[in-house]
């Protein structure tokens, strides 16, 4: 990256806890213009107490580039919680590029903008490393990985792992069996109603995986031609609007990341919650409304933890299936304390990830 083209902040967290600038706690922020795409790029690097950062790249359309930072930091944050309860020897990192209001990011421009991103991955050193996340694919890693060896998820035939999507949905379904097994006595999805809101690769696969366990399904997505799963599933469909006011045994958010507001979870006709997207819960005191209104919560950053096993575990595919289809047991344990700490399920994750981070 030159000079002219880049405004970086890199900030060390013991440094910055000694002085008066309270609430940041990453290591690194960086904040840069790439030189070919002109684009907005960042990557945030929560923590490598436990290894380098892992966590993919988003592109996204944001209304200013400090929103894009704000989601940047938290998604980092919470990539260090989702790998530390993964049991990988990974830290938490993410990288954005943004995107205006109704900008897409196509032809030349797309590839300029994952070279800008590569290089601004190896000016860390290898303390962060990327790869497919929301508007990313495989393909895009592979550029990425022409400036840089710190991109994971390249595309099979270029020696890489391909898409994660799929292992990310299989670590859902199995977080999944474990909250109907907590609500409704049986780790079974048949016959169970299920809302799945956002039909990107993730959910869609859980719902065609689910279509055939005999699930009742209600789907929803902002993509009006995603209608088109759901005739082929046999499944029900709902404005996303109004999808979480239909009775579920289980809503899963698998979209952009708030959608639990307040609102919204005032509404929520459902037992449980489990689902694959990211930051969930719109304010931070969404798991304690959640579990005032008796709906059980599975945290998101452990639930989605699928993708970056497969992507970060070691073994060979065997070893990192057992990894993934272990998360309803991680989930198991952390239920457990919740109740028997009298705590809420996110806080419950938290402290494990503290006492993991700590030691």
């Amino acid at each position: 990256m030159t000079p002219a083209s880049t405004l970086a902040t890199s900030v060390d967290s013991t440094a910055a806890a000694s002085q008066s600038l309270t609430g940041f706690t990453h290591e690194h922020l960086n904040v840069s213009t790439g030189p070919r795409s002109g684009l907005t790029i960042i990557i945030a690097v929560h923590s490598t107490v436990l290894g380098p950062a892992l966590g993919g790249c988003r592109v996204w359309n944001y209304g200013s580039w400090d929103e894009a930072v704000a989601d940047a930091l938290r998604l980092s944050s919470g990539m260090t919680s989702k790998n530390a309860l993964a049991g990988l020897a990974a830290g938490g990192g993410k990288s954005v590029i943004a995107l205006a209001p109704g900008q897409k990011l196509e032809g030349d421009q797309r590839r300029d903008a994952f070279l800008d991103l590569g290089d601004a991955v190896e000016a860390l050193g290898g303390a962060y490393m990327t790869a497919e996340d929301v508007g990313t694919t495989a393909a895009d890693m592979a550029v990425v990985a022409e400036r840089t060896a710190h991109a994971v998820g390249l595309p099979e035939d270029q020696g890489g792992l391909g898409d994660p999507g799929d292992f990310t949905a299989r670590g859902v379904h199995s977080a999944l069996l474990e909250a109907l097994r907590r609500t409704h006595g049986a780790a079974d999805a048949r016959d169970r109603k299920i809302t799945i809101v956002g039909l990107g690769h993730v959910g869609s696969s859980l719902a065609r995986r689910l279509a055939d366990e005999g699930a009742q399904l209600t789907l929803s997505d902002i993509n009006e031609s995603k209608r088109e799963l759901a005739a082929e599933l046999g499944a029900e469909w709902a404005e996303p609007a109004a999808a979480h006011l239909v009775p579920a045994d289980v809503f899963m958010p698998a979209g952009v990341g708030g959608m639990l507001s307040p609102q919204v979870i005032d509404e929520l006709d459902t037992a449980a919650v489990v689902g694959p997207a990211n930051n969930q819960l719109a304010q931070p005191n969404g798991a304690e409304q959640l579990a005032g209104r008796g709906i059980l919560y599975a945290p998101d950053y452990l639930v989605n933890a699928g993708g970056v096993l497969y992507l970060g575990a070691e073994g060979d595919l065997d070893a990192r299936l057992a990894r993934i289809d272990a998360i309803g047991g991680t989930l198991a344990r952390v239920f457990d304390e919740a109740h028997e700490q009298g705590i809420t399920t996110v806080a419950a994750a938290d402290r494990v990830v503290e006492g993991m981070l700590a030691r």
